[in-house]
């Protein structure tokens, strides 16, 4: 194995991970998984799947290129970097097509393995750059940050359409959409 098939099962575990982590908080539900795995289906709570899903291979990436004795550098800087800029890919490349034609199943996995195998592209690519000691320090940093933010806006959320399960017409775990009836005259 070498780090090309690394990041190609990566792409693979990832994809399959976020189908686990959609139902953690299902089968886990408590103040700390929160952070972790979606408490809804708003867009917001995908992101985060889709961005624990790629911390969560970050840790078997590891192990794999170790024990396959696979070399690499800036490890937490790709992690980081990969998983921060699939927030953004995603966004990028679903938006478009929800606010045209909806969510079909079809079009969102497809958009999301399309995402996965983007960051896992750039993984690869700043693992193969020469190691910088203080991003992969700062990178580790930012993961934690960035776990602080999504708790922060998963139990405060911002009330906009990114944030809004439309199945359940809340915000985040327990902010219900109020809906304004105009009265009968």
């Amino acid at each position: 194995m070498n780090l090309t098939k690394s990041k190609v099962l990566s792409t693979i575990i990832i994809f399959a991970l976020c189908f686990l982590i959609h139902f953690g908080y299902n089968i886990f539900p408590n103040s700390f998984t929160a952070i972790f795995f979606p408490v809804n289906e708003s867009i917001w709570e995908h992101i985060k799947m889709l961005y624990t899903a790629i911390i969560l291979n970050g840790i078997i990436d590891f192990f794999i290129l170790k024990k396959n004795n696979i070399e690499f550098n800036n490890f937490f800087l790709a992690l980081f970097t990969s998983a921060f800029a699939s927030i953004f890919i995603f966004l990028i490349l679903y938006l478009p097509f929800y606010y045209k034609i909806g969510a079909p199943m079809i079009l969102n996995f497809s958009i999301l393995f399309i995402t996965i195998a983007i960051t896992q592209i750039i993984n690869y690519y700043i693992q193969k750059r020469n190691y910088i000691k203080i991003l992969n320090i700062v990178s580790i940093v930012l993961i934690i940050i960035t776990y602080i933010i999504f708790g922060i806006l998963t139990y405060f959320p911002i009330q906009n359409e990114i944030f809004f399960d439309p199945m359940d017409e809340r915000y985040g775990l327990n902010i219900y959409r109020l809906s304004v009836q105009e009265p009968n005259h």
